[in-house]
């Protein structure tokens, strides 16, 4: 049971978890990121990095031979007394944070997929998701997106050269991840290097794009994914959900609302990073959530398992990427 109490606790410090009890903050805008420097980007093929590694020896680090790159996002690791609104990305501390557990547990899943490029941003301070201030953390998060948009934008002018592209996100990443598919695909001539876009650990309405369709099948490419994980029979009051909400079973991979059992989950991985858990949980699908039924002891928290949105389907994520990659690349194949 001890192993279990450990295992998913914490597994990784991000997302919007508790809101903090002290602020600081007022408005001073840290300098901008030059991602033409390698320390901008925590995850980039140029350079050893928490993307690259594996939790087991039965997976494999494929980014040298992948024909498709990945643009991850990651979530909120600034917290806690700051000044002002958004990270600086020259932060060591932050820098160290952020690589430890998003890069590690999450940005690493897809290292079988694609080449990852994750940049350092001027993330929004958690408290942008509590504050009455509306108006002031729209700028803080208006702020963040625009260094997501400007490290996009960089690596397609310098690293792409017409590879197919995954988008991959949670939380505030998933925020600046909508924006930046509508931005740059939705309509646009580079859908058609879409792989799909994970979009995790966010509402996203099923319409949220106009020529880009949610998933319905495990090989669709060209669409998005997205589900937020909650204890099994709970109703959030202050999370939006309804029939409007995107969600998609990660062990199905597709918006029925059929209960997937335990069985078809190949493995989560722990705080640790040292071994796959499979059969862990199940998931269903069940108005925009996915209801999870967590063994006792795995997480703090009691129904919202957000933190763990990747972690608990770590293996069925990593090797669905790789199958839509695949089936993309040989429907591109056959139209040459």
């Amino acid at each position: 049971m001890r192993s279990r109490i450990i295992f998913l606790a914490v597994v990784v410090v991000v997302g919007c978890g508790p809101r903090p009890r002290h602020w600081s903050g007022e408005w001073e805008v840290p300098a901008p990121p030059d991602y033409a420097h390698l320390k901008y980007w925590a995850a980039h093929p140029d350079k050893a990095d928490e993307a690259d590694r594996v939790p087991d020896p039965s997976l494999r680090n494929r980014q040298d031979e992948a024909e498709a790159d990945v643009f991850f996002v990651h979530p909120t690791t600034f917290s806690g007394r700051a000044h002002g609104w958004n990270a600086d990305a020259d932060d060591a501390q932050l820098k160290r944070e952020t690589d430890e557990t998003t890069i590690r547990h999450q940005a690493s899943i897809f290292n079988g997929a694609g080449r990852v490029f994750a940049p350092r941003y001027r993330q929004a301070h958690l408290r942008a998701f509590y504050t009455k201030d509306e108006r002031t953390a729209a700028r803080a998060l208006d702020l963040a997106y625009e260094d997501v948009r400007r490290a996009f934008q960089y690596y397609l002018d310098h690293y792409n050269a017409g590879r197919p592209i995954i988008i991959a996100a949670h939380s505030q990443g998933a925020r600046h991840a909508v924006r930046l598919v509508k931005e740059f695909f939705d309509g646009k001539p580079l859908a058609d290097l879409l792989v799909a876009a994970w979009i995790v650990g966010w509402p996203v309405r099923k319409d949220a794009f106009e020529t880009i369709p949610l998933c319905a099948t495990a090989d669709q490419t060209g669409c998005f994914v997205s589900w937020r994980s909650f204890r099994h029979g709970y109703v959030p009051k202050r999370y939006v959900h309804g029939d409007s909400i995107a969600c998609i079973n990660p062990l199905l991979w597709t918006p029925e609302e059929r209960p997937a059992p335990p069985g078809l989950n190949e493995g989560a991985v722990p705080r640790s990073f040292d071994r796959l858990w499979p059969g862990l949980v199940g998931a269903q699908v069940h108005e925009g959530l996915l209801w999870v039924r967590l063994p006792g002891g795995i997480l703090p928290m009691r129904r919202n398992y957000h933190i763990a949105d990747y972690n608990l389907f770590y293996v069925n994520v990593r090797k669905n990427a790789m199958q839509r990659v695949a089936r993309f690349l040989e429907a591109r194949g056959g139209q040459e």
